[in-house]
């Protein structure tokens, strides 16, 4: 018997890249929706009818009542955040489960992370502080805590006081004090209260749908760039990010996954500090900002805004396998005379096309493209002005990824689908 393959939506740029919608949009045809990485550092913003949904750690499956929603394994999960999050829906038992092998975030993995963004001073990454970091390090230091020893909370509150003691020294230096017994277990037994009836093995349940001939959508969370191993190093978040990841946070093989749809953005943005070679720090930059309302869904932060960069896009478009891009808010780019895109990096002198291991010396040069108005609310690629269209086909041509999804509004039915 051959299972029906999952399909997989990926973030290729530096994250931010409006995988929400893109999740939303696409997840009324799905039977089941799951997360595969990252912690509540996440966030989708989506919009339905003038409405606005932030998720961070729930998928975005959620706003459709027939999908199965799944947080994989290779989540970092915090009981507190994920809790919050819950509040605003109702009818999640039976729609939302929770693997029993997530690793837990809790709120001593913030402590952590913080104190030591504040001790590295100018050196720091600039991370949300939400303790995914931390969280992750303990993961692979194997002394971690994982989802399913919240059903036993008396247990696991004397493995976390043990794990303060171990870790006294640390927690010295950094000044985080270890809970007291009583309160610590009066919060283990509160997130049991909450969580017990959504925690289970997903993997099979994964297993089960794909065996059905369910149709199961795959998201991630952050972008390419991000990735811990394949993005901008040591300025990345702690988890796989491509599509790769996809496989070892939910328990499934390559063999498993079918389309890889890659969301990038009409121009690019970052969040934190790291290497930007598009980063536009005039008044473009700003333009782009205020238009997009670039501004992070979980932190509030200002974004860094600059032009698309086709070099990293094609880049993570081959690492991750994309069959095709899904281009969002094509409109923030409605009013400019002109637009510009990196074809191409400069680096020691010399030009390359290519992505190279450190892009903290590497110059961008640009093609430029006359610019557009009026792209707003298109939903059709007749609807768009030519100037506009042209810009896609460029796209197209340089990152060698078709474009199938173009974004022209928040809104979830302003989607042109090719």
């Amino acid at each position: 018997m051959t299972s029906r393959k999952a399909d997989l939506i990926v973030g290729i740029q530096w994250g931010d890249e409006g995988k929400g919608k893109i999740v939303d949009r696409l997840a009324k045809e799905y039977d089941m929706v799951c997360r595969s990485q990252g912690g509540h550092n996440a966030g989708h913003t989506i919009w339905v009818d003038g409405v606005k949904f932030a998720l961070h750690l729930i998928p975005s499956g959620v706003l459709n009542p027939k999908a199965i929603n799944v947080v994989g394994n290779g989540v970092v999960l915090s009981p507190e955040s994920i809790i919050k999050e819950m509040v605003q829906f109702e009818g999640l038992e039976g729609r939302l489960f929770i693997s029993d092998k997530a690793h837990l975030n809790l709120p001593y993995h913030s402590l952590i992370d913080q104190a030591r963004e504040k001790l590295k001073g100018d050196k720091a990454i600039g991370t949300t502080g939400k303790g995914i970091g931390p969280a992750y390090s303990d993961k692979i230091n194997r002394i971690g805590f994982r989802v399913g020893e919240l059903l036993n909370p008396a247990k696991l509150c004397v493995s976390i006081l043990g794990y303060f003691e171990q870790n006294s020294a640390m927690f010295e230096i950094l000044e985080i004090s270890t809970p007291k017994k009583d309160e610590l277990l009066a919060e283990l037994e509160g997130y049991k209260a909450k969580l017990a009836p959504f925690i289970t093995d997903t993997t099979q349940m994964i297993w089960n749908a794909l065996d059905d001939n369910k149709r199961v959508l795959l998201e991630g969370a952050q972008g390419t760039m991000l990735d811990i191993d394949h993005g901008t190093y040591p300025y990345v978040t702690s988890s796989a990010t491509v599509s790769a990841g996809a496989c070892t946070g939910l328990g499934i093989n390559p063999k498993d996954i079918g389309k890889v749809t890659g969301i990038v953005k009409a121009y690019c943005t970052r969040v934190g500090n790291g290497p930007f070679p598009s980063e536009d720090l005039g008044e473009y930059g700003e333009i782009l900002r205020k238009q997009g309302h670039e501004f992070g869904t979980t932190t509030g932060r200002p974004r860094r805004c600059g032009w698309f960069d086709a070099i990293a896009t094609k880049y993570a478009s081959r690492l991750n396998g994309c069959d095709e891009l899904a281009l969002m808010k094509l409109d923030v780019l409605d009013g400019f005379a002109e637009v510009m895109v990196c074809i191409a990096y400069e680096l020691n002198g010399k030009e390359i096309d290519y992505m190279p291991a450190n892009l903290e010396d590497v110059k961008p040069i640009y093609k430029s493209f006359k610019g557009w108005d009026k792209s707003v609310g298109a939903r059709s690629l007749e609807e768009l002005p030519k100037e506009a269209r042209d810009y896609i086909l460029a796209i197209q041509e340089i990152t060698k990824t078709k474009v199938g999804i173009i974004s022209t509004s928040p809104e979830r039915d302003d989607t042109i689908i090719l």
